[in-house]
This record gives C-alpha cells, structure tokens and sequence, in this order.
C-alpha cells in the first residue's frame, strides 16, 4: 500500500470545489487519487498458458482472456491489458503482492509493483461523455464500450487507461508523473459544463 508518509499526492495543488456553469449547474464530478496496489502480471509468448492457469488457481476465477476485458477478484480488479500481461488493482483490503508472487514463479512470468507509479480519476456525471469526449478518440456507444471494460488510449501524447463503471462513470488510470497536468486537462474540458473538484489524495 502506499504510504502517505513517503509520497506525495502529484494532485497536489488543484483547488478543491465548484466551478459551476454558466447556468450555475455542475454537469461533471471528479476525483483523484493514489492507488492502494497496482501490480502488472506478465509473461511471454509461449507462458501465457501456465500464467493463465496459476491466476485462475489463485483467483478461483479464470482471468480475463481478451485485452480489455476485467474482472472483479478478491484481490481487486484484474485488467487485461495487452498480450500476455495483466493488470491488478487492490481494493486495499489486501496487499495482492505476496499471493500473486507464491502462486507466479520466476519460471511462469513476473509480478511488477507499479503502485508508486499509478494514480487514479474518477469522472462521472450527466456530461461525462462530453468532456471524455474532447480528449480521447474513443467510441463512447455502449455498444462499443460497454459497462465494465477497459480502453487503452491516451491524449496529448500521453497515455490512459479507461474503465468504464456506469453509463456516465468512469476510473482513468494515468501514470503518476504526468497525472498533475492530465487532471488540469480534465478539469478544463470540463468547465464549460460545470465541475466539482471533490477529493485529491
């Protein structure tokens, strides 16, 4: 887990609030956060196989096969997020860390801690798909992103990994050296439409 202590928030310096609309309405909700546990599980070409079948031991679950695809564990929620790799992040009721290791052996594939090094946004609100919608090139229909998925996909040449919670709610995954100004680029696209700054941590 990471300790507050030894870093710091990189949201640090956002002012928290409302930045109504002109209407005086707030269309969009955002908060931003470090992660308790971010873990990439991976393997290569010839290991998917073996790594496939120690998750699935672990997990009682069988782990999710196609990119973009995630499921709800009890060690937190696993994405799938390329060829031969996964990615876990705790709930913070668990350190993921120790099982993931015992069950992946050096011979099947790699458990690597990218807990300092990923943050977390979460967007929701009746024009969530607006502002999404100004920053990535992404086919927000439910019909190609539906509830429950995940989309790689970056803006201003940085990259983001979108979940998707709800119609209009979504966790963005960003790393953490450029999460200060992707949140600045959020909040901007937002302000048209109303935005509340509830939460940095």
């Amino acid at each position: 887990m990471v300790d507050a202590s030894l870093y710091r928030s990189p949201f640090e310096g956002h002012a928290l609030g409302e930045r109504p609309a002109r209407d005086g309405s707030i269309g969009v909700q955002v908060r931003a956060s470090l992660l308790p546990h971010a873990v990439l599980v991976s393997t290569w070409i010839s290991g998917e196989a073996a790594l496939t079948a120690a998750l699935t031991q672990l997990l009682g679950q069988t782990p999710p096969g196609r990119t973009g695809q995630t499921l709800a564990t009890g060690l937190g929620l696993l994405m799938r997020t390329g060829p031969e790799e996964w990615q876990l992040i705790g709930n913070g009721a668990v350190d993921p860390r120790p099982a993931l290791r015992d069950a992946i052996g050096t011979n099947v594939g790699g458990v690597t801690d990218l807990s300092h090094a990923r943050c977390r946004m979460n967007l929701r609100g009746t024009r969530c798909l607006d502002t999404l919608s100004k920053l990535f090139p992404l086919d927000f229909r439910p019909d190609a992103f539906p509830v429950g998925e995940l989309r790689l996909s970056g803006h201003h040449h940085l990259p983001c990994g979108l979940h998707r919670l709800a119609e209009t709610e979504f966790d963005l995954y960003v790393f953490t050296t450029y999460a200060h100004d992707q949140l600045a680029s959020l909040l901007d696209a937002a302000l048209e439409y109303g935005v509340h700054l509830e939460h940095i941590g």
